[in-house]
């Protein structure tokens, strides 16, 4: 089957996957993850790209962030993918290609998934295994700000952030609960399907909206052959 069409909606919140060639490392060390963060800032002011949140792991990257043009998420894809590539080569002394082919996105409904994204991608390190300190420790991920631990002038702080208190403490505490809970079972499994297929992750009112500014399907059909159009008595 033909890959679909990748979305690019203007104001709607873009889930974006993109992992190494055949398992490939795209991180050595913090070094190589500085770098890329500041080719990301870069390419975000450029392309327009609001960043709300990432996780860097050793073979693969998560974003997530709002493109403000339907042709900025494309073309700062593009950009940093060939950055990261020219800047890891060299310092590794490698020659060839870096990533599997083009990147993965889907959109998602900010309410609730952009809450439940976010903690998805901050305890993403967690889950694989990968640390076993807390969410925030380490430069893998966008925790950091949230908790009140650092600040990056790269992100774009979202609303539902902010309505999670009224004080900066506040704030920073009920985001922490948030990573304490985790992400569940059922929401891991649906943002990680919806970013590998394309498929909108929202409600049916959403997905219909979305539908009907673009002849792209935004969801599975159901299983089984499509109803035969009845005969027409005109």
């Amino acid at each position: 089957m033909a890959r679909l069409p990748r979305l690019c909606i203007p104001g709607q919140l873009h889930h974006v996957l993109w992992r190494g060639a055949s398992g490939q490392v795209v991180f050595v060390d913090d070094e190589d993850r500085a770098a890329f963060l500041e080719h990301l800032a870069q390419v975000a002011a450029q392309h327009r790209l609001a960043i709300h949140a990432w996780a860097l792991m050793p073979d693969h990257i998560h974003l997530l962030l709002t493109p403000q043009d339907a042709v900025g998420l494309s073309a700062g894809m593009q950009a940093l993918g060939r950055r990261h590539v020219q800047t890891f080569n060299r310092r590794h002394a490698r020659r060839g290609t870096l990533w599997e082919g083009r990147y993965r996105s889907t959109v998602l409904e900010s309410d609730p998934w952009l809450l439940r994204a976010m903690v998805w991608m901050d305890t993403h390190p967690q889950r694989s295994g990968a640390v076993a300190d807390g969410a925030g420790a380490h430069p893998w991920v966008s925790a950091a700000h949230y908790l009140g631990q650092s600040s990056h002038r790269l992100l774009t702080v979202p609303p539902q952030y902010w309505a999670l208190g009224n004080t900066p403490f506040a704030r920073e505490a009920a985001y922490r609960t948030l990573l304490e809970q985790g992400c569940a079972p059922a929401h891991v499994q649906a943002l990680a399907q919806a970013a590998l297929k394309g498929w909108v992750l929202g409600s049916e009112a959403f997905v219909a909206a979305l539908q009907s500014g673009t002849p792209r399907r935004l969801q599975p059909g159901r299983p089984g052959r499509p109803p035969r159009m009845a005969e027409s008595t005109a």
